[in-house]
């Protein structure tokens, strides 16, 4: 399929064929859940933890006879029925990350290019640099274009003047086309791609 390129200048700057089997292809709600479950996932720090009843601080003498007093019987202070106590079952320290087949992740990333495609949210412009990394500049430009939550893709590198300027901006994210991901690309509400970051990606992809 044919789309139009233009400049950050919001202008005419010809026209670029997008690959129908990286930007055509039927969008699978399944794949992109597990492709930004499993992202998800692998972000988790895991470090949550509780002291189990061999961790907290007390005694583990027995804090009253066996018979006698008509109470349930208890072995240790640290049990946790007990106010300080040590916790039954709590979190520990793991690891959250689970696997995903090389083919599932590539398919919903596919995915997720062609849903923004058929919503009308992908964009081509021609190129992302700046002679200055001006914030204010970008801004303006921006604003132009009606962009308020965007994710501009570059090709292997980004333009250092364009991502320093970009930084400052909230809801503006920049990356290199080995970046580009399913959970960033449908958290924005505009795709934007570079010709470098077209080719790049249908090279990654096909």
């Amino acid at each position: 399929m044919e789309c139009d390129v233009i400049t950050l200048e919001n202008k005419k700057a010809g026209k670029v064929t997008l690959a129908d089997e990286v930007f055509a292809v039927a969008v699978r709600p399944d794949l992109l859940h597990r492709a930004v479950s499993w992202q998800l996932a692998k972000r988790r720090a895991g470090t949550h933890k509780t002291k189990e009843r061999n961790e907290v601080q007390g005694s583990n003498a027995k804090p009253f006879r066996q018979k006698g007093t008509g109470r349930a019987r208890q072995g240790t202070r640290r049990a946790p029925q007990f106010a300080g106590g040590g916790v039954v079952f709590g979190p520990v320290v793991r690891d959250h990350a689970h696997g995903l087949q090389k083919k599932v992740r590539k398919l919903a990333l596919k995915t997720a290019l062609s849903a923004k495609q058929a919503e009308g949210k992908l964009v081509v412009v021609d190129t992302a640099k700046m002679d200055t990394p001006k914030t204010s500049a970008l801004a303006k430009q921006l604003a132009a274009l009606g962009w308020d939550s965007v994710l501009l893709i570059d090709g292997a590198e980004v333009d250092a003047n364009f991502k320093r300027a970009a930084s400052n901006l909230p809801g503006v994210d920049v990356l290199p086309s080995q970046g580009a991901n399913v959970y960033d690309i449908l958290r924005c509400d505009t795709l934007a791609l570079t010709k470098a970051a077209v080719e790049a990606l249908e090279a990654r992809l096909k």
